[in-house]
This record gives C-alpha cells, sequence and structure tokens, in this order.
C-alpha cells in the first residue's frame, strides 16, 4: 500500500519551500520519524521526517526544485520491501546490471585506463537509465565524460562525482568538446591552471539570501546617510553593565544599548518603522517593535528578531540576542526567530569598520549599520584629547522615507548614545 505525503503548510502563508536536500534515495528502507528530507520555506530550513515505516519508491523532486504547498513531495510502500508504487519510482528505477553481450560501446576501445573499484557496478547499457544526480551529470558534461560508460561506484549502481573524475582520463569514457572555431596554424599558447575549481549548488540558504538582497535592491530606492557618534560616556557605561550581567550569565555588549536607542528614536520618527503593502498599495505603520540583528551564521547571513525590544531591559535584551546568536550558530533557530522583524541592525562587533551601505532587509524601509568602536584624536572646547568614536549608517527607502526624516532619526540615536542617561529616561 503506498502513502503520498503531501508538503504541508509549514508556516502561515507559505505557498512552496525548496528542497535543499535528501536524507534518502529510492529503494531505502526507513522507519517512523526517520529524517528524509531538508527542506526551506522563507529563511527557516525544517527537517520533514518520515510519517510512515516501509520503502522510499518516489522522491518526486529534485534538490534545489521548488515543491508547492499540496504537492506530493515523495512516495513511500508501506511494508512493502522495494520501491515502485503507483508508478512514480518508475521515473528512476534501479540500475540493472548490463548484459554481458550488451557492453557499452566505448569499453571495448578503453585504452588503459584506471581499473573501476572492486565494489563498482558495470557501465550501463545502451538505453538504460543511469543512476547519477542532476550534479553529477552536469559535472560529466563539463569534464566531457559520456556518463552512460562510467561505472558507478555508489549506492545500487549510481555514479559519483568522483566516478565521473576517475573516468576522465579514460578515452574510452571522454568525449572531446566539439569546437566550432578552426584549429589555429600555429601552436597556441598554454595557459597554465592551478589550485583548479569547486563547484557548489546554488540553492538553499544563499540562494534565498541572494533572491532577498536582489529583491530589494531592485524594489526600494535606496539612500545612505552617515554619522559620526562620541561613544566614550557608552564605553565606560557598558564595562559597569558588563560586570552585573556576567553575575547573570549574560554578556552584555555595546548591542542592547544601541538597540534601545533604535527603539527610542524609531518612537519619535514612526516612518522609519513601517512597510509598504504593494498588493493593495498602503503604507503599515507598525506601533511594535521588532527589532532585527543581521548575524552570520554556518549558512550565510540571516535576520535573528528580538520581539517586543521596547518592553525588555538591557539585560534582558543581551540575554535574548545572545539566545538568538546561539541558535543561529546550532542550526535550531525557529521562524519566529527568523521573521517579522519592523526595523533591522547589521553589526560586525569589532569587524564593523569604518562604513557601510547595508541593504534594507525588504519589506522593510531602513537598515542601520554600527560600525567600530575606536579610540582616536578628537577636539573638544579647543583641545585635542582621546575620545571613542564610532560611525553609524543608515539605508533607507526613499520611497517612504524622506531625507529629513532620516537624518532626523539618526541624530535622535547619535544624541542617546553620547549622553546613555537620557536613553533611560525615554524608557517606558
Amino acid at each position: 500500500m503506498s502513502f503520498d505525503f503531501h508538503l504541508p503548510d509549514l508556516a502561515e502563508g507559505m505557498t512552496e519551500a525548496e528542497v535543499v536536500s535528501w536524507k534518502v534515495q529510492i529503494g531505502d528502507s526507513v522507519s517512523m520519524d526517520q529524517p528524509l528530507v531538508e527542506v526551506m520555506s522563507d529563511k527557516a530550513t525544517v527537517e520533514i521526517p518520515s510519517p510512515r515505516a516501509g520503502t522510499i519508491s518516489a522522491l518526486n523532486y529534485k534538490e534545489g526544485e521548488m515543491c508547492a504547498v499540496g504537492a506530493v513531495l515523495f512516495v513511500i510502500d508501506e511494508g512493502a520491501s522495494a520501491g515502485g508504487s503507483n508508478g512514480a519510482a518508475a521515473a528512476v528505477p534501479a540500475a540493472a546490471p548490463a548484459p554481458a553481450a550488451a557492453p557499452a560501446p566505448a569499453a571495448a576501445s578503453a585504452p588503459a585506463a584506471a581499473p573501476a573499484p572492486a565494489a563498482a557496478a558495470p557501465a550501463v547499457a545502451s538505453g538504460a537509465k543511469v543512476l547519477a544526480t542532476p550534479a553529477t551529470r552536469r559535472l560529466a558534461r563539463e569534464l566531457g565524460v559520456d556518463i552512460r560508460t562510467v561505472a558507478g561506484s555508489g549506492k545500487r549502481g549510481r555514479v559519483t562525482s568522483d566516478d565521473v573524475r576517475a573516468a576522465q582520463g579514460g578515452a574510452a569514457t571522454t568525449r572531446a568538446p566539439v569546437s566550432a572555431v578552426p584549429a589555429p596554424t600555429h601552436a597556441p599558447v598554454s595557459i597554465p591552471v592551478s589550485g583548479g575549481e569547486q563547484r557548489v549548488p546554488f540553492r538553499g540558504m544563499r540562494k534565498k539570501i541572494s533572491e532577498n538582497m536582489a529583491r530589494s535592491v531592485q524594489t526600494a530606492a535606496h539612500f545612505t546617510y552617515v554619522e559620526e557618534v562620541d561613544v566614550t560616556e557608552l564605553v565606560e557605561l557598558r564595562a559597569r553593565a558588563k560586570v552585573r550581567g556576567a553575575e547573570r550569565g549574560v554578556n552584555v555588549t555595546y548591542l542592547p544599548f544601541i538597540m534601545k536607542a533604535v527603539v527610542a528614536a524609531l518612537k519619535k520618527w514612526p516612518a522609519l518603522n513601517a512597510s509598504l503593502d504593494e498588493s493593495t498599495q498602503e503604507i503599515v505603520h507598525k506601533h511594535y517593535y521588532h527589532l532585527g540583528i543581521a548575524a552570520q551564521g554556518p549558512n550565510g547571513l540571516m535576520v535573528t528578531v528580538v520581539r517586543d525590544a521596547d518592553q525588555r531591559s538591557i539585560f534582558d535584551t543581551a540575554a535574548e540576542v545572545q539566545r538568538l546568536g546561539q541558535a543561529v550558530q546550532d542550526g535550531t533557530a525557529t521562524r519566529d526567530d527568523l521573521s517579522g522583524s519592523t526595523f533591522t541592525i547589521s553589526s560586525l562587533g569589532k569587524l564593523g569598520g569604518v562604513l557601510a551601505t547595508p541593504i534594507i532587509n525588504f519589506p522593510e524601509v531602513g537598515i542601520m549599520g554600527v560600525h567600530k568602536i575606536e579610540q582616536k584624536p578628537a577636539v573638544r572646547d579647543g583641545e585635542i584629547v582621546a575620545r571613542y568614536l564610532m560611525n553609524l549608517s543608515i539605508s533607507l527607502d526613499h520611497r517612504l522615507v524622506d531625507g529629513w526624516d532620516g537624518a532626523m532619526f539618526l541624530q535622535e540615536v547619535k544624541t542617546l548614545l553620547e549622553d546613555p542617561t537620557l536613553m533611560f529616561m525615554e524608557m517606558v
């Protein structure tokens, strides 16, 4: 009896998800709750376990392809010993050994090539289906290898990338690329290539980041404003807060103070805590403050969200930033941790550099870049003194935010960070 698994709505408003990686192949026996596939919706990657015990008979989408909500993602034969239910498995049949009388045509003329591994399956007979992933097939095309003549060493005779590379040296398993350019009459100049190349499928988190960045640049009318901030008093305050935070097991960085200043400024300049609903052509002013924090994770840039940042203390904010950062590193961040921000802060801490023009986290209208704090000479009351200085840069969507509003917002942040006592007066 076959079981069709329809992709569920893994998140509110989700219409499709990308297949990131399969954990199984057709013909594999699986148990209940065994991880089968990773899919990506929005910015969250979800691992789908097996809802049944049985045998995988169909994987209907390749890695990198989009599966619509409600579509059949895979099929399981319950209690079967081999795949093949409802005809879907025929799309990727198991490779049968080539008949002795019908070896691959090129195999007979192969010069001395590296012998296939002892466990490798024979090359596929003419007309038979080759078991190989799309990436392996693409590699074969790029290297000029006829994949039909490659002996597969993978499970059930599957041809792997290593098999293709090993076969590249044999004339029987390669085919010279056809060139439309006449051969030169003189000896060509040989340009040595060092280091080689590695090709990585453009999918998953990296592709999602690319799509979001491209959409933001193509949609929002970006402009950037920069200001220098004297944070000498903030440096002293943070040093004291760091000691108190350590007593609570919390690492207090500069970020919680910057977040509190941003919230106070957003309340004074609400045009920056908004978004444009393009479907209804309405500007949505938000009376809640969910601050996005751009964080680098093992799979790329992600925006974690500190919800209700206006209602948190410095220590509570620091603890939440710490929790979210760890969740990104561990790969345990949930959809709620990664969605719903109203304004984003991008900070690389000590690596923050002098200046940047951050890309707006669409559909928000503003993002503030926080750059490194350095002790530099500054003029105060006609005297050159050492002060701790930092640059802030803000990118805004000029469709919704005027230059005046953006500049006044950043001036408010500057004022609060230069005199942190004012910041606490602004707190609810």
